[in-house]
This record gives structure tokens, C-alpha cells and sequence, in this order.
């Protein structure tokens, strides 16, 4: 009896202590989340993800056959729309193979793929209707996409499945994108090949859309312009004006030009997407977010044919004039393996990018890692933008590049010292401007520049600081009107003998506790402009010996020890 009411006391203290913990817990509950909450270097609002009915409907059920040949373009879009009447909830496809042509998203709508399900588009040009819509930052008369939505609420594409554009049936292809059978092949498979036997189209209309401009009709419309479909490429994944927007879990592949295209979007939520095109698809972008506001993007993996994670804001004009910057974002622990960038900002930026957060983000072999641009003529402000943890390895070009001369050949460039020779105009709203731009924790093995900045006279790169960087490359910093720019614990190991830092027609330059490797000449100066400069390096005393100064500016660099 003695043993029996000895383990009921204990097993009462034991119940009481779970229930105090318990409320203990409970109250503390509130203090724990709030000293967890995530910080953020700018007031970023909570992202509102969309929520739906359990009701779940099955696109075999309103006739879908897989692994047929049999479009099962109105099954799916028959499915969306029947959920969406009925007050929302999942329409799931199945595992399996399935042909289909442009689906279109519906309001409350989670159209849920299951592990196995591979949706292939059409390259029937029939099924694809030209409608007004939007390409590069411009209004414009285009193919509808392979997935499309506009001015929709709670929508979602989720689970493990494949959404495949069969974007080779669309894109033009250049020859030195390919190896010498590659193209041998592509060739005779028909299509019809440039003027100058460089660039194969898929068709007689596609070849006119792009190199025969002049036998266009004068004034475009849906329907004089159907015979040249084939060059009105459209993007796969096209979201316009939506609200609570989740994308997750999900492969979109070859698509027919960018990827996934959210515009004018608010609360986007982007996570687990695989993102892939040929590395030779011509504007095969992976993920152009574009003129819209509070969202987040984690946990992606991207093999692209140009860039890969690209914050736009409409172009020239017509960009400033929507007046919608792309703001309010939050992108981390994603990876970039071939892009032409590997995060990039522009170079349609005309309506402003702002409140910008990229973190942990990883790029191997990507051409360039962290990448803006712009030109004159755009206009917008990018401001705000913070980039920290990111690493990167084999970078055939700039680890990090400013250019504002994209697609421009104005500018001329020193071959020897670097330095560019540009005439000033005026400020006025055609000008870009980037400035207040953070980047720390950076590492870069491998690269074939450190850093290159290309600004323009009448508005300089502007605020920017470098904190906490190790870079192995074969060139290193090179900088053309810029601004308030401070160096702050940067490392840098060149491959190959040359200059460490290089800067003309610059103020405000600070350089604290710089270190480098490998150099034949620390600092070269230059540019008439060039003021304010601050040379600081890490356990190493500066000489005369390692600084080059054009005579005429000689007083404005000071050397601290």
C-alpha cells in the first residue's frame, strides 16, 4: 500500500510541474515571439498569404486525360472556374503526363500539383489567342501566357509538380550558343535562319518579327498581327494586378521567354520553386518581379538563361508614369546556378525600387553575381537596397557591377587605366539614380573582376558601402562616378598582377582597414573631379611607392596610418 501511494504522489507532482510549465509558457508565449521576430533594416509589413476552402476538386473528373496527347486545356480551366464559382478551394492534378494550353488562374483558387504531374504546354500556336498584355516593362500586344491571371485575389500554384513551356517551340537561337552538331541539328529541323546565318527562327513570322521590323503593319492590332505570332514570345507564368499570391513547391521550366512574371502584384509569396530554361534561351529570365509591393521569396533554386531573381519597375516613360515601385521585399536562402545575374535590379527600374532585402543567397557559376542597371532615358530612383551573406564562386564576369550605360556604346573607356570619358547632361526625370545600397558578408571565390561601377556624371552611384568582404579575382575594383562610397574590412586576393582599386572622377571615398594580395599597384587615382579620398589598409603601411595620383588632385587623397 505504502509503494502504491508513493507512485501517486509522484505522479501527481510530476502533473503538477507539466501544468505550471504549461502556464508558464502560456504567458510567456507573447514575450518569446516578440524576441524572435525577425528584423528587418527597413519597417517591412507582415506578407497576408491567401487562404481556401478544403474543397478540393480533381481536373479528371471534369474529363483531363493523361498521358495523351489530348489537350486538357479545358478540363483545367473548366475545374478553376467551377472551384472559384463555387466560393474556392484546390483543384489538383494528378500524377501523371498532361497536355494542355493556356490555363487560366481564378480567384480563391489553389491549384495544387501532386508529385508526379507534368503539365506540358502545347507548342500548337492555335490554342495561344494574341491579347494586350505586358513584355519588358511595356504595354504591348502578345501570345497569352501558358498561366495567366489578372486582378485576382487569393490564388496559389503548390505542390511538387513539373509546369513545362516548351518555350523551344517559341525562341530564337544564336550560334555561338551552341555547340557545332547542336546546331547542325536545330537547323535541319527547320526554321529559317538570319541574314547573316547567326540566328536560327522557328518560322518564316517569327524571323520577320524580329529582324524585318519595316514589313510589320504600321499600326499593330490583335489581328493584323497574327501572322507573326511566333515573335510575340510571351512569358510563362503571367500574374497582373493580384493580391495574396502564393507560388510554392513547384518546377516552371523552358519557358517561351521570362519564367514567372508577377505585375503590380501586393503580398507575393514565392517559396520551393525550382526555375529552370536552357542556359542558351534567349530572354529566359527566371523570376522578374515587377512593380509590386510586400512579398517574400526563400528557399529557390534557379538555372536560367538570362537573369535570375530580377526586381523591375516598368520602362521609360511609360514606367514613370505607372509610378509603381517595386517595394517592400525580403529575398533569402535561394541559389542561382548559370543567369546572366544572379540578383539584379533593372534595367527597367523607371517607376523606382525601394525597402529591397537580399540575404543568404549563393551563385555558382552564374556570369555576374549582384548585378545593376540601368541607362539614360529610364529615370526611377533605387534606394534602400541591402544585400548581406551572399556567396559566390566561378564568376566569368564582375562579382559586382553598376552599369548605367546598358545597351548604350556612348561612353568611352581608357583601355589601359579604365577611366570613362562622358559628357554631363542635365538632371531631369529621364535620369536613373542609385544610391543608399548596403552590401556585408560577401564572398566570392573565383570571379574575373571584384567590383566595376559604371555611373554617369550628372548623378553619381551614390552611398554605398562595402562591409565585411573577401574576394579572390583577376581584376579588381574599378569605379567611374561615384559618390560617398566607403570600404570597410574588404579583402581581396587577385589571380593575376594588376591594380587593386581604381577610381576616377569620384568623391567621398573612403578605404578602412583594406587588405589585398597579389597586386603589382594598390591605388590608382584619377579624373579632375576626384575628391575626399581616404586610404586606410589593414596591418600594412601605404608608400608613395603604391599609390599612382594624377598630379592635379594630388592634395585631396590622405593616407591614414
Amino acid at each position: 500500500m505504502r509503494k502504491i501511494i508513493t507512485n501517486f504522489l509522484v505522479c501527481l507532482a510530476v502533473c503538477f510541474t507539466l501544468f505550471c510549465n504549461n502556464t508558464i509558457d502560456a504567458q510567456n508565449t507573447p514575450q518569446e515571439k516578440a524576441s524572435t521576430k525577425k528584423k528587418y533594416p527597413f519597417d517591412m509589413p507582415e506578407v497576408q498569404l491567401p487562404k481556401f476552402k478544403t474543397d478540393t476538386l480533381n481536373i479528371v473528373d471534369f474529363g483531363a486525360v493523361p498521358n495523351s496527347k489530348i489537350l486538357c486545356t479545358k478540363a483545367i480551366n473548366a475545374a478553376i472556374s467551377k472551384c472559384s464559382e463555387s466560393g474556392g478551394g484546390v483543384v489538383v492534378i494528378p500524377s501523371g503526363m498532361w497536355a494542355s494550353g493556356p490555363i487560366h488562374m481564378k480567384s480563391n483558387v489553389n491549384l495544387n500539383t501532386e508529385n508526379g504531374a507534368y503539365i506540358l504546354f502545347t507548342s500548337d500556336l492555335n490554342q495561344y489567342q494574341l491579347i494586350h498584355s505586358y513584355f519588358e516593362g511595356s504595354k504591348v500586344i502578345r501570345c497569352e501566357s501558358p498561366i495567366m491571371g489578372t486582378d485576382l485575389e487569393n490564388i496559389a500554384i503548390t505542390g511538387e509538380g513539373i509546369f513545362d513551356g516548351n518555350g523551344s517551340k517559341w525562341r530564337p537561337v544564336k550560334i555561338g550558343k551552341m555547340s557545332a552538331p547542336q546546331w547542325k541539328d536545330l537547323i535541319s529541323s527547320g526554321g529559317v535562319l538570319s541574314k547573316d546565318g547567326k540566328t536560327w527562327y522557328p518560322s518564316e513570322g517569327s524571323f520577320i518579327g524580329h529582324e524585318e521590323k519595316e514589313k510589320l503593319p504600321k499600326i499593330l492590332t490583335v489581328e493584323n498581327m497574327k501572322p507573326y505570332k511566333q515573335a510575340l514570345r510571351p512569358v510563362m507564368v503571367s500574374l497582373v494586378n493580384c493580391k495574396k499570391v502564393l507560388l510554392d513547391g513547384v518546377t516552371f521550366q523552358n519557358s517561351p521567354a521570362w519564367n514567372v512574371n508577377p505585375l503590380m502584384c501586393e503580398n507575393l509569396t514565392i517559396s520551393n520553386l525550382t526555375i529552370r530554361n536552357p542556359w542558351y534561351a534567349q530572354n529566359g529570365d527566371g523570376l522578374d518581379i515587377e512593380s509590386c509591393r510586400i512579398g517574400t521569396v526563400s528557399n529557390c533554386k534557379f538555372d536560367v538563361g538570362d537573369d535570375a531573381i530580377c526586381i523591375k519597375s516598368g520602362k521609360d516613360q511609360e514606367g514613370r508614369e505607372r509610378g509603381k515601385p517595386t517595394e517592400l521585399f525580403v529575398i533569402t536562402n535561394c541559389v542561382v546556378y548559370h543567369a546572366h545575374g544572379g540578383f539584379v535590379i533593372g534595367s527597367e527600374m523607371s517607376g523606382g525600387v525601394r525597402n529591397v532585402l537580399a540575404k543568404n543567397l549563393t551563385f555558382i557559376g552564374t556570369d555576374c553575381g549582384l548585378r545593376f542597371k540601368s541607362v539614360r532615358g529610364r529615370g526611377g530612383v533605387v534606394e534602400n537596397i541591402w544585400m548581406e551573406d551572399i556567396r559566390m564562386s566561378d564568376i566569368p564576369t564582375d562579382a559586382i557591377n553598376f552599369n548605367l550605360y546598358y545597351f548604350v556604346k556612348g561612353a568611352v573607356e581608357d583601355p589601359i587605366t579604365g577611366e570613362m570619358i562622358v559628357q554631363k547632361e542635365t538632371v531631369s526625370e529621364t535620369t536613373p539614380a542609385f544610391k543608399n545600397m548596403y552590401f556585408k558578408n560577401i564572398y566570392v571565390d573565383g570571379a574575373q573582376q571584384a567590383l566595376k561601377i559604371m555611373g554617369i556624371p550628372e548623378m553619381p552611384v551614390q552611398n554605398i558601402q562595402f562591409q565585411n568582404m573577401i574576394i579572390r579575382s583577376e581584376v579588381g575594383i574599378q569605379m567611374n562616378y561615384t559618390a560617398n562610397i566607403d570600404f570597410d574590412n574588404v579583402d581581396l586576393k587577385l589571380d593575376k598582377p594588376g591594380i587593386s582599386a581604381r577610381f576616377f572622377n569620384s568623391q567621398n571615398i573612403d578605404f578602412k582597414e583594406f587588405n589585398s594580395e597579389g597586386e603589382n599597384q594598390l591605388f590608382l587615382v584619377g579624373g579632375n573631379l576626384t575628391k575626399d579620398v581616404t586610404l586606410n589598409m589593414k596591418h600594412r603601411k601605404l608608400y608613395s611607392k603604391d599609390i599612382k595620383v594624377l598630379e592635379s588632385i594630388k592634395n585631396q587623397v590622405k593616407i591614414i596610418e
